[in-house]
């Protein structure tokens, strides 16, 4: 190599391990979607409303869940089962519409959402109080299955929340 062309070799030795590190921390707020139970319907689109049934935790360092007292269902702590109805994209939190867009009709999966994707410092609900409870900067972890398209069959009884 050159003389002259060692200053230019350096400096994009840095910019490409500048770029590396950027795009490792890129990595880490990453949705994950892990299939519990596959669905046999069509892939969820942004076009439609949908139907799920939902149980919320907040995802611990250790891999533990700690239970943030929201869930459509009676099996988790709901009063009755109750829908949750929802389109991607509308009203709803970055990772959650990110990740369902993954999923298909019928699915049921773990989907993990980095706090920055999620709801980021801001806390959520009401510490020590009834109901539900997510504090500031927490991953979340929620259990989720797509009952179908609002109005479709097998869709359940409807909710907003």
């Amino acid at each position: 190599m050159t003389p002259q062309l060692r200053p230019l070799f350096l400096l994009a030795t840095l910019l490409l391990s500048f770029l590396a590190t950027t795009m490792s921390f890129a990595t880490a707020a990453e949705v994950t979607v892990k299939i519990q139970t596959p669905g046999t319907g069509p892939l969820v689109t942004a076009s439609h409303r949908y139907q799920s049934h939902v149980t919320l935790y907040i995802a611990n360092a250790d891999g533990t869940k700690t239970p943030s007292g929201w869930s459509t269902r009676q099996s988790d702590g709901a009063a009755r089962d109750a829908p949750f109805a929802f389109q991607p994209g509308v009203g709803l939190i970055e990772g959650w519409s990110e990740g369902v867009l993954k999923m298909n009709e019928g699915e049921r999966s773990w989907l993990g959402v980095p706090s920055e994707k999620g709801y980021g410092a801001r806390s959520m609900g009401s510490q020590g109080g009834g109901g539900f409870w997510i504090p500031a900067n927490s991953d979340l972890l929620f259990d989720i299955e797509i009952l179908g398209k609002e109005g479709g069959a097998g869709a359940g009884t409807k909710q907003d929340l």
